[in-house]
C-alpha cells in the first residue's frame, strides 16, 4: 500500500488537468432599470451577470447612441456592469448603449457579443432601422471599425457642425445595424473618427449617401403546419397506403425594416497635411530637406549669419552656403537634397536659413510659412588616429557606379548607370558598348541620356536584341563627381532574354467604355502596369509568368488615374470594378480575356482569393 502511495505521488502528469476551456459568455441575470424602460428619469444602469466580468476595450467596443459629449463612465466590479452617465438626458428620447465586444467572463475573456441596451426618457422607445455594408472604394473589401451615423439636418454642413442623431460601428465584415430609429428622413454617412466627436473633421476618411434615408417596416406573417400521420387503404389495388395530413397551422408575424442592404463607398480625400517634416544632415557635404506631403514648388532659402540668430555667435567662418550648392529635388518636391560645393560651406557644422513654403491650416487651404531652420552636423566621437584614417579614405574615394546590366536582362528594359554622388564631368568617348556575334565583339552606336542636371542616373540608350549578347564598358574617369572623385572601370555581360520568356495579354471589354482603365495585379494588389480601354482590347506585353488579377476603373475626369472622392465638391470616388477569376500566364503563350465588368454587382466581382487574402492581413 506504501508503494502504491508512493507512485501516485510521483505520477503528477495523470491527475486532473484543469478540465475543458471555457468558451459560454457571460448571461444577464438582472437590468436595473429593465431593458426598454419608458420614462427613465436615473443617470445609472446596473447589469448583473451570472459570473465575474471584466471590460475590454471600452473606448473602441461601447457605443451610445445619442452620442454623448462627456463619455458616461462604463465600470465593471464583480459580476456587476455600470453605466453613468456624466450629462443630462435629452426628453423624450431613446437611447441605445451598444457594448460590442467589450464584456467579457472574467477568467477566459469569452466575449458577450451583441448585447445591447435600450431605454426611453419618453413614453415610448423608437423603434425603427437601417442595415448596410461600408466598403472600402479603393480595393472592394469590407471596411471594418468605422463610425455609421445618421443626421436629421439636411445640410451638408451638419456633417462638420453636428453630432450624428444616431450612430453605430461597422463589425469585421463592415456590417452596420443602426437601431431605435425615430420616423423621418435622414442622411447617412460613415466616418473614421479619429477625433472621436462625433464630427468629421478635414483628414478623416469618409462615406457619404447621395440620396435621403426614409427608414420603414413591414410585417409580415410567417406560417408553420404541424402534420400527423395516416393510414388509409387503397380503394383499387387494396394496398395501405402511408400519408400525411395537415393537423394545424400555426402562424407569428416577422417585422422587417428598411432599407435593409445600403451600401457605402469609404474613402481617403487626397488631400494631405502640408508642414515641414525637419531636416537631416547625415555628412557634412551635403543635408536634405523633407516634408510631410508633395509640394507644388520648391520652399524659398536664404542663408542667414550666425549672428542674426544669435548675437553670440561669430561670422568670420561664413559664407552664403546658397551660391555654392546644387539642389536635388524628388518628383513631387517632398525630398529636397542640397550638396555643398565649397570647402568654407562644408565645413559649416552649423547651417542657418530662413525657409518660406506652404503650409495647410485646419481647413487644408494653403498658406505661406516662414520657418528658421537649422542643418547641424554632429561630428562623430573617436580618436586621432580614426579620423585620420577618415580623411584619408575620404580623399582616396572613388565614384561608385552601379548599373542594371545583367546576364539575364528584359527585352523591354533601359540600361541604367546610377551614382552616389552628382556627376560634374561625363566623358562620353570612355563608355562603349559591344555586341558579340560568335567570339567576336563588335562596336555599337548608342547614346547616353542623362537622367537631370545632377545626372545621378543615365540611361544607355541602343538597339538590343533578344536572344543576343553585349558587353558593356565604361573605362577608369569616365564620371567625376562634384568633388573631384572618379569612377574604377566597369565591365557587365549583359545576355537579354527570349521573347519565349514571356507571355502577352489581351483584355478586352464586354461593354466597352472609352473612359475605362485596365489595371495588372500582382497578388498582393499592386498595381503592376496600367493601360487606357481599348475596343481592340488593351495589350499587356512581355509580362512574366505569374499569377495575376485585374480590375478596372472609370476614370470620369480623364485624368489618367484613380481618383478618390471628395467630400468638398459632393464627389464620390470613381467606381472600381474586378475580373472574377486569377489569370496563370505561361511563357510563350498569348492570353485573350473578355472583362465584363456589370456582369457581377460591384461589390461582388473581387475574387475570392484576394478578398481572403485581405482578410488574413487585417
Amino acid at each position: 500500500m506504501m508503494m502504491l502511495l508512493i507512485a501516485s505521488c510521483a505520477n503528477r502528469g495523470q491527475g486532473p488537468q484543469g478540465g475543458p476551456r471555457d468558451t459560454i459568455p457571460p448571461k444577464v441575470l438582472k437590468e436595473l432599470p429593465i431593458n426598454g424602460m419608458l420614462a427613465f428619469k436615473g443617470k445609472t444602469i446596473e447589469v448583473t451577470f451570472d459570473e465575474y466580468i471584466q471590460l475590454d476595450d471600452i473606448q473602441n467596443n461601447v457605443l451610445i447612441s445619442p452620442p454623448q459629449q462627456n463619455a458616461p463612465e462604463v465600470k465593471a466590479i464583480g459580476k456587476t456592469l455600470s453605466v453613468i452617465f456624466q450629462e443630462d438626458l435629452q426628453d423624450s428620447t431613446t437611447y441605445t448603449i451598444n457594448f460590442g465586444a467589450a464584456i467579457c467572463d472574467y477568467n477566459e475573456k469569452v466575449p458577450l457579443e451583441g448585447y445591447v441596451f435600450a431605454f426611453s426618457t419618453g413614453d415610448y422607445i423608437d423603434s425603427l432601422a437601417i442595415s448596410g455594408t461600408v466598403y472600402d472604394a479603393a480595393t472592394l473589401s469590407p471596411k471594418p471599425a468605422v463610425l455609421v451615423g445618421i443626421h436629421r439636418n439636411m445640410a451638408d454642413s451638419a456633417l462638420s457642425a453636428l453630432p450624428f442623431a444616431r450612430v453605430t460601428r461597422t463589425d469585421s465584415e463592415g456590417n452596420f445595424v443602426i437601431h431605435n430609429i425615430q420616423p423621418g428622413s435622414y442622411r447617412l454617412y460613415a466616418l473614421n473618427d479619429i477625433s472621436r466627436d462625433f464630427i468629421y473633421q478635414p483628414g478623416e476618411g469618409l462615406a457619404f449617401y447621395d440620396s435621403v434615408i426614409t427608414p420603414s417596416f413591414d410585417i409580415k406573417l410567417h406560417y408553420d403546419t404541424l402534420w400527423r400521420d395516416t393510414l388509409a387503404l387503397d380503394s383499387i389495388t387494396g394496398d395501405t397506403l402511408f400519408t400525411r395530413l395537415p393537423d394545424s397551422i400555426l402562424h407569428h408575424s416577422i417585422t422587417h425594416f428598411y432599407p435593409d442592404s445600403l451600401v457605402l463607398w469609404y474613402f481617403e480625400e487626397s488631400k494631405q497635411r502640408r508642414y515641414f517634416q525637419g531636416i537631416r544632415r547625415d555628412e557634412q557635404h551635403a543635408f536634405t530637406l523633407i516634408f510631410s506631403a508633395p509640394q507644388d514648388s520648391m520652399p524659398m532659402i536664404q542663408a542667414l549669419r550666425p549672428s542674426e540668430v544669435d548675437s553670440l555667435h561669430n561670422d568670420s567662418a561664413w559664407v552664403n552656403f546658397t551660391n555654392y550648392c546644387l539642389f536635388q529635388a524628388s518628383q513631387n518636391f517632398d525630398t529636397i537634397t542640397y550638396w555643398l560645393t565649397d570647402s568654407i560651406a562644408i565645413s559649416m557644422d552649423s547651417i542657418y536659413m530662413q525657409m518660406q513654403y506652404l503650409v495647410t491650416d485646419s481647413l487644408y487651404n494653403l498658406i505661406p510659412q516662414t520657418d528658421t531652420v537649422l542643418a547641424v552636423y554632429r561630428r562623430p566621437r573617436m580618436s586621432d588616429k580614426a579620423r585620420e584614417a577618415i580623411e584619408r579614405k575620404k580623399r582616396e574615394r572613388k565614384l561608385e557606379l552601379r548599373t542594371n546590366a545583367s546576364a539575364s536582362f528584359d527585352i523591354f528594359d533601359t540600361i541604367r548607370i546610377t551614382s552616389a554622388f552628382p556627376i560634374a564631368d561625363i566623358h562620353d568617348s570612355l563608355f562603349h558598348l559591344s555586341h558579340k556575334v560568335d567570339t567576336l565583339m563588335h562596336p555599337m552606336s548608342f547614346e547616353i541620356l542623362r537622367s537631370d542636371s545632377l545626372a545621378m542616373m543615365l540611361y544607355i540608350i541602343a538597339n538590343l536584341q533578344p536572344e543576343e549578347t553585349y558587353l558593356l564598358k565604361i573605362d577608369s574617369a569616365a564620371c567625376i563627381d562634384i568633388y573631384g572623385a572618379s569612377n574604377d572601370s566597369i565591365q557587365k555581360n549583359i545576355k537579354l532574354k527570349s521573347k519565349n520568356d514571356y507571355s502577352s495579354l489581351r483584355v478586352k471589354m464586354a461593354a466597352f467604355d472609352p473612359l475605362a482603365r485596365i489595371q495588372l495585379l500582382d497578388e498582393k494588389e499592386k498595381v503592376l502596369k496600367e493601360l487606357p480601354a481599348s475596343a481592340d482590347g488593351a495589350l499587356f506585353q512581355y509580362l512574366k509568368p505569374a499569377t495575376f488579377y485585374l480590375r478596372l476603373y472609370i476614370d470620369q475626369n480623364g485624368d489618367g488615374k484613380w481618383t478618390t472622392g471628395d467630400w468638398l465638391l459632393l464627389q464620390q470616388p470613381e467606381p472600381i470594378y474586378y475580373y472574377p477569376k486569377k489569370l496563370k500566364l505561361r511563357a510563350n503563350w498569348d492570353f485573350e480575356e473578355v472583362f465584363d465588368h456589370l456582369a457581377k454587382p460591384q461589390i461582388l466581382s473581387k475574387p475570392k482569393a484576394l478578398t481572403s487574402k485581405n482578410a488574413k492581413k487585417k
